[in-house]
């Protein structure tokens, strides 16, 4: 095999020659960027086969694809799990505009390393699931096509299988989401009033006139910008105060929209570990 193939680097990376964030490198390389790298690992079944059984086994987590029933539909989602006794608070975690893949399966697996048990659904399942996409712009078209009723009712089956899961404390579970998953993580506290805590990465906020609902704090992490969702920050902090609700925010300079995905072009290293250690605090409190 040439050694100028996403094959033979994925090989390289199974036999631990090199590791995860080099791989994603090299893979962004050879296919042309972040579009091409998702595109392979998914459709391949890398990403869930390969990758993930791995970094879980380097992070010491549990992890696996797991479905459950939603509403006239079943759910695909990826489940990691610490490896301790008794029940641990629990975080449902909401990918980006281009459904399930390996920078939302990471995430769930440093939530899991950190105590949590983590579900990141995948949005597309309605639609054959993300790893049957031609592209990560028909990923994106598809999510499109869901209605806000078909993607609060996925939200809502996720957070009941969470509170039915052994080893979960059903009094502590949260939502946190990043881009089109943020905004479904306010909308999920606007529609979920046990839910304990929402974190929103870049995600636009629910309409004025639904604010009252929120039952649960939540928090905002935004890059300075990325304007089209930053400019609605304090507009929506004013009004959640006058509501006498718990919100509390951080914009940073100089970051962009995704600042988190680690494995995306606008990836900012030392924005993301402090946004990692404020939401950490946050859900822990």
């Amino acid at each position: 095999m040439s050694p100028h193939t996403a094959a033979w680097e994925l090989r390289r990376y199974a036999a631990g020659k090199i590791d995860r964030r080099e791989l994603l490198a090299r893979l962004n390389r050879l296919l042309g960027g972040y579009a091409g790298t998702q595109l392979f690992l998914e459709s391949s079944g890398a990403a869930a086969q390969v990758v993930a059984p791995q970094e879980a086994q380097k992070m010491g987590v549990d992890s696996d694809t797991v479905r459950y029933p939603g509403e006239g539909t079943e759910i695909e989602a990826y489940l990691a799990r610490p490896r301790r006794p008794g029940r641990q608070p629990a975080v449902l975690v909401i990918h980006e505009n281009r459904g399930l893949n390996e920078h939302t399966r990471e995430v769930a697996r440093r939530f899991a390393a950190e105590g949590f048990v983590s579900l990141a659904p995948d949005a597309l399942s309605r639609k054959g699931g993300a790893a049957s996409m031609e592209s990560p712009d028909k990923a994106r078209e598809a999510i499109g096509t869901l209605t806000p009723a078909e993607i609060l009712a996925d939200l809502k089956a996720g957070f009941r299988y969470l509170q039915a899961l052994p080893g979960v404390d059903p009094r502590r579970i949260s939502s946190v989401g990043f881009c089109w998953g943020g905004a479904r993580s306010f909308h999920l506290a606007v529609e979920t009033p046990v839910l304990h805590r929402a974190v929103v990465f870049y995600g636009s906020p629910p309409p004025e006139n639904r604010l009252a609902s929120i039952q649960c704090p939540v928090l905002g992490l935004y890059g300075e910008k990325d304007e089209r969702i930053t400019s609605t920050v304090t507009a929506t902090a004013e009004a959640l105060k006058k509501l006498g609700k718990k919100y509390t925010y951080k914009i940073y300079a100089g970051a962009d929209h995704a600042f988190f995905n680690d494995t995306g072009p606008r990836y900012d290293a030392a924005v993301s570990k402090d946004a990692w250690a404020r939401a950490l605090e946050f859900l822990r409190g």
